[in-house]
């Protein structure tokens, strides 16, 4: 069995709307999202995820990648107030030094390295140095050649000065390269070019690698295996690679070509069933894919063009945006071996959706199972022999079942973000809540014609 890959969501707060952060906890909490990552070491954000056992990956800005560089007394107490101070409770797994450096107008690449090697020394004299991971996000744009994948390569002026001194310190520390790939930047700039089912993961030919005769079947594929190719040219193909960004805008300009909710829905749908099937790039394919989406929320104050401000899964008021899988992300932690793999429930079993969950959730959670999720839901459809009786409940048990059982019955797999759980015995047809009264619900069993829960597919 195959490692499955991590999906993880930026917490991005350039807005003036948004929920105060134990709400968001909240929500990543009901969403299944284990993951986060912030832009910078914000207290109340930290405190908020303390004991919530979501991860983060933690920022220091570029406007202090200077003196952390030069003093290494500022890098000590940096790390002392602003990681020491807040882990273990707060599960702070990485530090990402800077971010995008080096599309800094203001020239910071010089200070990243050395500010790298700084903050690394403050982990390695608090002892927090083999929890905690250093790396920095770097853009796209510091390839100078990404097509065909085989091709890529760093742009000269970075070479010797940064890149590989910085994968020389990620490779010393077991670290990863943070990657920011926006499939998006490239289709909307390329739409006579490059096919839309390309970059939403859809259906589609493909094209051929001439170089190294792998074939691609998606932009996002294409343009992390443009980085590892750059990698390998310098001599670090050992060194791993994180996702940090990447996503895909519900709104945007006249002429943002792509930019809707539609294709949102498509690339981000898309990528978590990507990550999720364990799977590598056609370049390392089996190495799992670590990725963050960007971004948890609309951000309304975010400069530029409107795609800017509609990268979000969530409006302010935690609402979707449109529908995202995040229900099966529970049931495939990050760095998982193989022996860790969880098993199949033993014995018969079936997976029902819960009375008391709410039907907003349940729904969001339905429309998975029976779209992303591949569940079969023929059965539900009018006339069929499941579509009595018709409520909502009724239809998620079934379509959570499908789920279930496609997936071999494994444990995770019956969860869709609080909504589902699993009985030993068979349901028949339906269990229809009565009452809930806090956390017991009263349940009754009916039988339906000739439907069926099935025990296997």
């Amino acid at each position: 069995m195959s490692r499955s890959g991590m999906i993880g969501v930026n917490y991005g707060r350039i807005a003036n709307n948004l929920p105060p952060p134990e709400n968001v906890v909240n929500l990543l909490k009901s969403q299944g999202i284990n993951r986060i990552k912030i832009y910078d070491t914000d207290k109340n954000v930290l405190t908020a995820l303390a004991h919530s056992r979501i991860k983060v990956v933690v920022c220091l800005p570029n406007e202090l990648l200077s003196r952390t560089a030069s003093d290494q007394s500022f890098a000590d107490k940096w790390v002392r107030r602003n990681i020491r101070k807040h882990f273990p409770a707060t599960e702070i797994e990485a530090i990402a030094v800077g971010n995008e450096v080096f599309v800094d107008p203001k020239n910071t690449t010089p200070y990243l390295v050395p500010a790298m090697k700084n903050i690394h020394t403050s982990l390695v004299k608090y002892n927090l140095d083999k929890s905690i991971k250093i790396s920095s996000p770097i853009a796209l744009s510091a390839l100078a050649n990404s097509y065909p994948p085989s091709s890529g390569s760093f742009k000269p002026d970075l070479v010797e000065p940064v890149i590989k001194p910085m994968l020389d310190l990620l490779r010393k520390t077991s670290s990863y390269l943070m990657v920011n790939a926006y499939p998006f930047f490239a289709y909307s700039g390329n739409a006579d070019k490059i096919s839309l089912d390309y970059a939403l993961f859809r259906d589609n030919v493909g094209t051929l690698d001439p170089g190294n005769g792998l074939r691609y079947n998606s932009l996002f594929d294409a343009q992390l295996d443009a980085v590892y190719a750059a990698m390998s040219a310098v001599g670090f193909n050992d060194v791993k690679v994180m996702v940090t960004e990447t996503g895909w805008p519900s709104a945007g300009d006249v002429n943002e070509i792509g930019a809707s909710e539609a294709n949102a829905a498509a690339y981000n749908g898309g990528l978590v069933k990507r990550v999720l099937n364990g799977n590598g790039t056609p370049l390392r394919r089996n190495e799992p894919l670590n990725v963050f989406l960007f971004s948890l929320f609309n951000e309304n104050q975010k400069p530029g063009p409107t795609s800017e401000r509609n990268y979000g899964l969530f409006y302010p008021n935690e609402r979707r945006v449109y529908a995202v899988p995040f229900p099966a992300t529970t049931s495939t932690p990050v760095n998982r071996t193989s022996e860790q793999a969880p098993v199949a429930h033993e014995g018969e079993s079936w997976c029902v959706s819960n009375g008391d969950a709410a039907k907003e959730k349940l729904q969001a959670a339905l429309d998975y199972a029976c779209g992303e999720g591949g569940a079969d839901c023929r059965p539900i459809q009018p006339g069929a022999t499941c579509y009595n009786p018709k409520s909502l409940e009724a239809h998620a048990s079934f379509a959570f079942n499908s789920y279930y059982q496609k997936n071999a019955r494994r444990v995770g797999t019956c969860y869709f973000g609080g909504t589902a759980h699993v009985v030993t015995q068979h349901p028949r047809t339906y269990l229809i809540p009565l009452l809930s009264l806090r956390c017991f619900a009263y349940m009754v069993t009916f039988r339906y014609g000739k439907c069926k829960f099935p025990t296997e597919h």
